[in-house]
């Protein structure tokens, strides 16, 4: 968000006071603008502030395939619209792998947007991941919260079909290391989620480790928030234990994708009589079917009906996810 508005409420002290209450966040992927409309209307209606993410391939995505004019276009949005909905909205910029993205990194930190990156080197050795992380903490304005990553979530992450086969779990001890030599302010945990489409069912969640690198860190000293990516397949218990066992951040972004892609999907099945012609009829696009006694049906091929369809749909979703996590009526856009 741009600093000619931002508000004198900054990341750190959301998450501060999500520690404190024991409640978090659902830090949730713009894909698309109306998902974006569809978090805040569903943020506002909830009373509850808003994390939203964008890695570089989305950021691609809003500036027409550059991520440098995406993520100017996404902040600009969402500085706009949050004044307009009365809530406190903040960008993350989600999993820059290093060291292949660290010009995309070097834009994020030299732009006015985020208020907090994600660097990715959980794939690279421990040493390593700990040097481009550090080197990221050095390089972060101070108001710039650096997120990275320990140990391997399995799955697949975005569109461009990122994969880990395998899931490799966060040691504590490791944990606490990793946080005293880098700094950052935020640490992703492998605790057995998943990227991608993935079944409560088939995951070995273990919310017991979460709560034992909590411990570890808070008895080294180190206020460290805790994030959980892969949240998409969680059932609500599971996200609850893990309110309990410390982590106040979680990376939700497939749901919204099937919930965008599910509504529309329905809407044009079930109009889809009032916008193909039907059998016999030529498909004369380029001359409206003037040769014809059929003609489409302006109210169902809209864009804006189907759009707004899936704005009201995934501000439902965010709205009960806000129950689930317990920032709903938590709003501190009341202290600007």
């Amino acid at each position: 968000m741009s600093p000619s508005s931002k508000s004198t409420v900054d990341l750190r002290e959301l998450y501060e006071r999500a520690r404190a209450g024991r409640y978090g966040f659902f830090a949730s992927n713009v894909t698309q603008f109306d998902v974006l409309v569809g978090l805040l209307d569903g943020s506002a209606a909830a009373d509850a502030d808003l994390v939203v993410q964008a890695s570089r391939e989305e950021a691609a995505f809003f500036g027409g395939g550059d991520p440098t004019v995406g993520l100017e276009v996404l902040g600009a949005a969402l500085d706009s619209l949050a004044d307009r909905y009365g809530i406190e909205a903040f960008c993350n910029v989600d999993h820059v792998h290093l060291p292949e993205e660290q010009s995309f990194l070097e834009t994020c930190l030299d732009s006015d947007v985020p208020d907090s990156v994600m660097v990715d080197a959980s794939d690279r050795p421990f040493e390593e991941n700990v040097e481009l992380t550090a080197e990221t903490v050095e390089r972060a304005d101070d108001d710039v919260l650096v997120e990275a990553e320990l140990g391997r979530i399995a799955g697949v992450e975005g569109s461009t079909e990122t994969a880990a086969d395998e899931a490799f779990y966060t040691d504590p001890g490791t944990a606490v290391e990793f946080v005293e030599r880098t700094g950052c302010d935020l640490l992703a945990v492998s605790i057995g989620t998943q990227h991608g489409v993935a079944s409560d069912r088939d995951l070995d969640v273990r919310p017991d480790l979460a709560v034992a690198i909590d411990e570890a860190l808070v008895e080294a000293g180190e206020e460290t928030f805790l994030v959980v990516h892969g949240a998409s397949g969680l059932a609500d218990e599971r996200i609850e234990a893990l309110l309990d066992a410390g982590v106040c951040k979680f990376n939700k972004n497939t749901r919204y994708q099937y919930e965008f892609a599910r509504t529309a999907a329905d809407f044009y099945h079930d109009h889809a009589d009032a916008i193909r012609p039907p059998e016999g009829v030529p498909d004369d696009r380029s001359n409206f079917f003037a040769g014809s006694d059929w003609s489409p049906e302006k109210a169902s091929f809209h864009p804006h009906v189907v759009s707004n369809a899936a704005r009201n749909r995934i501000a439902t979703v965010m709205s009960e996810l806000c129950e689930v996590t317990g920032n709903a009526g938590e709003t501190m856009a009341s202290g600007r």
